[in-house]
Parts: C-alpha cells; structure tokens; sequence
C-alpha cells in the first residue's frame, strides 16, 4: 500500500484533505478531478466503531441534537452531511442538566483537535466509512425517559407487548412514551403517546437559480410498507387556503404530497411552485378550494403506497442549496445523478452546468442529505415512563 504521506502529496493536486488518522473529509468547496483519486481516498476511509468512555471530544461543534443513547447519537452523526465525531453527554452526567445531549462535530482533518478525560461523556465516530445501514434499528427501550414533543395520537394501552405493537404497525409512529402505572397523574396512567420524525427527504432549502439541476437519488430508502400502489391525485391551479399545519421546502407538487402522506396529521396540501413551499394542512372538519395560478393541491395517501415518479424527476433550474456530503466534477447532470445513486449515504444532488455563473464551480456535482432517521425533538428524565422506538426496521419487529 502507498504511504499515508505519499497519498496526501498525490491528493493534494485534486484539492483533497486527508487526515492524518482513520477518517477522511474533503474541503467543501473543493473537487476531485479524477476517478483514481476518489478511489485512493476510499482506501483510507477506515471504520471506526470504537465508544470512548469518560473521553470528550471538546470545540468543534456543528450543532446538538437529543438522543436517548450514545449509538443513537453516533446514528444521528452518522446521516448528519457534515458530521465526523460527537460527544454524547448520558444520564449519568452530573455537571449540570444536559443529558441526552448528542454534540456533532466536524474538522478540515477529520480528527479531535484534542481529547480529555471527562466523566459522564462518551465520545465516538461517524459510522460514514462503515457503509451503514440507511435504516437502522432501536429496539433498546428507556426506562424513566420522556421524548417530549412531536405527539400527534394518544392511546391507552395495557402493556409493554401492546404499547410497542401500536407504534411499529402506526406507518406515522417513529417512537413513542409510555406513562405506566406507578405514574404521579393517576388520569394518564397507561396512556400511550405516538410520535412523529421526517422519515421522507426534504431539502432544507429550495431555490431558483440558473445553471443548476437538482434531483433525487434513485436508492433512496424509506420503512417498508406494505399496501398496494397507487397514483396521487392532484388539483392543478387550485389553492385550499387556511389550516396550516406546517410549511416546508418540496422540489415537486408530488414530492409535496409525498410529505403530507408521511405526516400522520396531514389533511390535504397546496404546493406553490413559485417558491417551492408546501403548506401541509390540518382540518378534518372541511376544505374550500379556490382558484389560484401557480398552486397545486391534493390529498394524502393513506391506504396505498404512492409512485416513486418524483424522485425520477430532475428539477431545472432549482438549487438543493446546503446539506453537501461532498462535491467533484462530472461531465453531467446524468453522471452526477449516477453518482448520488451509487452512494448510499446520498439523498439528493445538485449539478453546476457550463451555464452557471461562476465558471470555477461549472460541472461539479453536490451530492447531499439530511436526517430521516427517528429524531426526538427533546428528550429528558421523567419518573415512570419508558420510551422507544418503531420497530419496523428491525429483523424481529413485534408483530
């Protein structure tokens, strides 16, 4: 094998970084120029599984997340674009109340700019290297663990075997808390709270440029649901005003009814195209239908699995602006679908054409993700609840 150092003086004329340990991150704004070179990187891109106990990993800080455990947090670092390295404060941390806390980290290197002996802390790597599964397991349950937030149905339910079934057979369940019958609140004992996560990728930010097409990975995987298929129907030219839920960026009208299909609260929707917003609504009680250019509406599906049509579109003309893995240079919007296919760590792209305005990023490729694994918004201590997650991921899910 060619030395490490000989590698990095190899890499250097392709305006690649490589660490000086097991990890590998390329300068964003920087490309590979060649096939060989994304090879040679690849060889060094080593796994590294192992939890530091007691070890911080201090600075470097992308943003927090909550996570109930240090493996959902390495999971969480691992779809995180940018992520290379965290810091999971546990409950056993005394220092103040950050438990759960799931610090993301990231350097140009690749590694710690320095590790400390911390106790209450355990520290670990991105699993990007290890071709991780897209959709991992949480069996583990959490006792006296509250995911507080992101509630969209409560059921009372008498048992462990009951409480796990009605989140993992709910297509909209991601996790859930149960309050058992020790609980303070004599009226809330047994009662079951079903929760939402974004299981669907959506860019955080859609925008109008020219010289750019965007699209989808034609791998992108979602949790398994067996129903049967169906087309959406939709409303061209027509707006339901009022009832928002939520508004959110979408690349289609069909990727917008893809959204609203996955959130247990969706009613009905209405896509502006102008702007790429989708306004999920909220009201079972009745809709009004006006006419509007430039709007489309529909109605989730919620008994049949809809087309994957949308991801086989290409968007011209529209920026998936942020979330990059990596970039480098590619004949075409083609090559660079391809590209964003064969990575499995890929979600969505965006290709720079010889008609971009700045002809130093022409041709480059973008390839990009977010989160779609369960995320709770919040998690904390709290007396006589157990949390967990679906199961519809796992091998032994409970039928």
């Amino acid at each position: 094998m060619v030395p490490l150092l000989v590698v990095v003086l190899l890499l250097s004329f392709s305006s690649f970084s490589l660490s000086d340990g097991n990890h590998l991150y390329e300068v964003k704004s920087l490309y590979c120029e060649t096939i060989l070179c994304v090879r040679l990187v690849l060889c060094f891109s080593d796994c590294n599984t192992e939890f530091l106990f007691n070890v911080d990993f201090p600075g470097s800080d992308l943003t927090f997340l909550y996570s109930p455990s240090v493996d959902h947090c390495q999971q969480l670092c691992t779809q995180h674009p940018e992520c290379l390295f965290f810091t999971f404060i546990r409950p056993d941390w005394t220092t103040d109340d950050r438990h759960f806390h799931c610090f993301l980290k990231s350097t140009t290197s690749g590694q710690p700019t320095s590790q400390t002996q911390l106790l209450g802390v355990t520290s670990g790597f991105s699993l990007k290297p290890c071709s991780p599964d897209p959709l991992p397991c949480f069996s583990q349950d959490f006792e006296n663990v509250d995911f507080f937030g992101a509630d969209y149905r409560t059921l009372f339910t008498a048992d462990y075997n009951e409480r796990q079934r009605a989140c993992t057979q709910d297509p909209g369940c991601q996790f859930f808390t149960f309050v058992n019958k020790d609980f303070s609140q004599a009226n809330i004992r047994f009662k079951c709270h079903l929760k939402f996560s974004w299981p669907v990728p959506a860019p955080p930010n859609v925008e109008r440029k020219t010289g750019l097409i965007s699209g989808f990975s034609q791998n992108i995987q979602f949790p398994q649901q067996i129903a049967p298929a169906c087309e959406g129907k939709l409303f061209q030219s027509t707006n339901i005003p009022g009832s928002d839920l939520l508004s959110l960026q979408a690349a289609s009208s069909e990727h917008c009814q893809v959204l609203c299909s996955a959130h247990p609260r969706c009613s009905y929707f209405s896509f502006v195209r102008n702007d790429f917003t989708c306004f999920l609504k909220d009201n079972l009680n009745g809709l009004t239908f006006e006419e509007k250019e430039g709007v489309t509406s529909g109605f989730p599906a919620r008994f049949c699995q809809l087309s994957n049509d949308w991801i086989k579109r290409t968007h011209e003309g529209a920026d998936f602006r942020g979330s990059d893995i990596r970039n480098e240079q590619l004949d075409n919007a083609g090559a660079c679908q391809a590209k964003c296919t064969e990575d499995l760590s890929c979600q969505f792209y965006t290709y720079l054409t010889d008609n971009f305005s700045d002809a130093a990023f022409r041709r480059r490729c973008f390839l990009k993700r977010v989160i779609t694994m369960p995320a709770p918004p919040k998690v904390n201590k709290l007396d006589n609840v157990v949390s967990g997650f679906s199961l519809r991921n796992c091998v032994n899910a409970v039928q």
